[in-house]
């Protein structure tokens, strides 16, 4: 089965550029430094998923046209990664009013329910989005064909998920991996993981952490991503990058056959 994956947003919390900051990579011309917040989209088995719903969702699906979605997943609960959930409501009008299938552990579940609150009281107002939550634990599941196992990671103190579909795993907001969970990430072709910046950090890994985990697991290529604008200029980091490893950027498509 192949897959093609898209980079819808590939920045931390503040995107990129940040307000308010006048650094030469929020000053940046080169469309590559321009960062939406942190998610993808995987087109499978004629099928789009989308990883995440952050702030920039809306902006997100509409840059790549997308007019059908089968279903979301949630990594976690930070407001990065879910802020833009409301616009799922698009897809309920598509399809005549059936609830929307959101993927996420009943931890996640329950950050939604507080954060939107509107979308699951008794009595709903018309027009709130119409959300069929769907539990998910440390084990494998399947949407409409395609298989998606999930690697806990941690976030600092918070566990969180990422994905692997077929030879394609995706992980954010890391910053320790189990050998147990390791294992379940080797031999996929593509790596996705998290890099925030060049210097250390309590939640995230830095550039150097993120190339020792590649170089440990040796995928064909990997892409870093949940990029802060202190790691750099694009074209600058690229240049200290090893072979077969490069930054993603907003809009890039992959192919992993």
């Amino acid at each position: 089965m192949s897959l093609e994956v898209t980079f819808l947003g590939t920045a931390t919390s503040q995107g990129v550029p940040v307000i308010a900051c006048d650094c030469e990579v929020c000053r940046s011309a080169d469309f590559r430094d321009k960062r939406l917040r942190t998610s993808i989209l995987i087109r499978s088995n004629q099928k789009n998923f989308i990883i995440d719903s952050g702030p920039d969702f809306r902006q997100q699906v509409l840059r790549e046209r997308i007019s059908d979605l089968a279903a979301l997943i949630m990594t976690h609960e930070h407001k990065d990664h879910i802020a833009g959930m409301d616009d799922i409501r698009a897809f309920n009008y598509k399809e005549g009013g059936k609830d929307f299938r959101v993927f996420a552990h009943p931890r996640v579940q329950a950050a939604l329910k507080r954060e939107f609150s509107y979308a699951f009281a008794d009595e709903r107002y018309p027009g709130v989005p119409l959300i069929e939550l769907i539990s998910i634990d440390n084990i494998p599941f399947e949407i409409d064909g395609v298989r998606f196992t999930p690697i806990e990671v941690m976030h600092y103190k918070l566990p969180v998920f990422g994905f692997r579909v077929e030879d394609f795993t995706y992980i954010t907001d890391a910053n320790f991996i189990s050998e147990v969970e390791m294992n379940k990430i080797r031999g996929s072709k593509v790596l996705v993981l998290n890099a925030l910046r060049k210097e250390d950090h309590i939640s995230h890994y830095s550039l150097r952490q993120a190339l020792e985990v590649i170089e440990e697991l040796k995928p064909e290529r990997a892409y870093l991503t949940h990029l802060s604008h202190q790691m750099g200029l694009h074209k600058e980091v690229e240049k200290q990058l090893p072979p077969g490893v490069k930054l993603a950027y907003d809009g890039l498509k992959i192919n992993i056959s």
